[in-house]
């Protein structure tokens, strides 16, 4: 990377799309099948364990391996240089790590569809986009709010085919957490690291994650003790029992996915333009992944078929990307053309 993004942010976006699909698959597979021992398939919170501590063991991996880690704030232990975060990125952690176990959690949530619990949290996060702009006196140009009115539109059609929220409580919970932890990381993003600088960007990705997703596999042992999900069992199993199970090993690709999908996340959200920007285009196509992930399980798997409704909504979401992909370019284009008759 030189001192902008190297790759156009549409690029990024679509190989983004490419590694969160897998993702989808995946998790909704492990937590639909039957498992021999148990009698049942696994919770999504028995999933969940495993799937984060090998996304800590990979994210440090690659940061090591990278060299990411020389751009952060480090300390000296013991003669080894730690990365350590500021307060701002400490911040944006503890946001991340809310976001870490909610969005896995959402594809396992029983009688609630992927597309519809998708829907519900890119849309939150999308209508929280402009309110951060606005807060940090950021400029949301028209074609972020038409963005914003396409997917407030599809999130109409979804609820409304399905006659209202009526939501378990683990949604719920999983809805609120999302939205905090979301917003608390576009306030420190915005605050802190929205400048376009590649190192930049290598220094919150390290910062954010070192206390990220220790912090979430913390957060999800106390989440999974407090017996929210009906399934006291799930922490002894996703935390001891797993690594001598089958599951371990598309739950540990469930865990690789994570890592690749939290880089290129990272890259879109630090764009240097505007929340109202970025976040679309970074919700949207993780929207459709999990819609396109649901098609293709009910193709090759058996498992049922998104509704009309939620294939409309995607299709909205979908035209809401190449909005934002050809609008800003239109206009900087016959921005040039003015300056030139000039």
């Amino acid at each position: 990377m030189k001192a902008r993004l190297r790759f156009p942010l549409e690029l990024v976006v679509f190989v983004y799309f490419l590694s969160y699909l897998p993702n989808v698959i995946l998790t909704r597979l492990v937590t639909s099948q039957p498992d021999a021992v148990l009698g049942r398939p696994i919770t999504g919170l028995e999933t969940l364990p495993a799937s984060l501590i090998v996304s800590l063991v990979t994210t440090y991996l690659f940061i090591w391996l990278a060299g990411w880690h020389r751009d952060a704030n480090r300390v000296s232990v013991a003669g080894l240089q730690v990365p350590v975060p500021t307060r701002y990125t400490l911040l944006s952690g503890i946001g991340t790590a809310l976001v870490l176990f909610t969005v896995p959690l959402s594809f396992t949530i029983p009688d609630v569809s992927i597309p519809f619990m998708q829907l519900l949290m890119r849309g939150d996060i999308l209508l929280v986009a402009p309110l951060v702009d606005l807060a940090f006196g950021r400029k949301v140009r028209w074609w972020s709010w038409a963005a914003l009115a396409m997917v407030a539109l599809a999130m109409l059609v979804t609820i409304g085919d399905r006659g209202g929220l009526k939501l378990p409580p683990i949604a719920i919970a999983t809805i609120v957490l999302y939205t905090l932890g979301y917003f608390t990381r576009l306030a420190v993003m915005t605050k802190v690291s929205k400048t376009g600088d590649p190192a930049s960007v290598r220094k919150y990705f390290v910062e954010e994650k070192v206390v990220a997703l220790p912090l979430a596999i913390g957060a999800l042992a106390l989440l999974s003790l407090s017996g929210i999900d009906g399934h006291t069992s799930g922490l002894h199993w996703g935390f001891v029992e797993v690594w001598t199970r089958p599951q371990i090993v598309p739950i540990a690709l469930i865990g690789l996915t994570l890592t690749i999908v939290s880089v290129f996340a990272i890259v879109i959200l630090l764009h240097p333009s505007e929340n109202s920007y970025c976040v679309p285009l970074e919700r949207a196509a993780s929207l459709v992944a999990g819609v396109g992930g649901s098609v293709l399980l009910a193709w090759f798997w058996g498992l049922p078929m998104p509704n009309g409704a939620e294939l409309t909504g995607a299709g909205i979401l979908i035209a809401a990307i190449v909005l934002l992909s050809l609008a800003p370019r239109r206009f900087a284009a016959v921005r040039e053309a003015k300056a030139e008759e000039r």
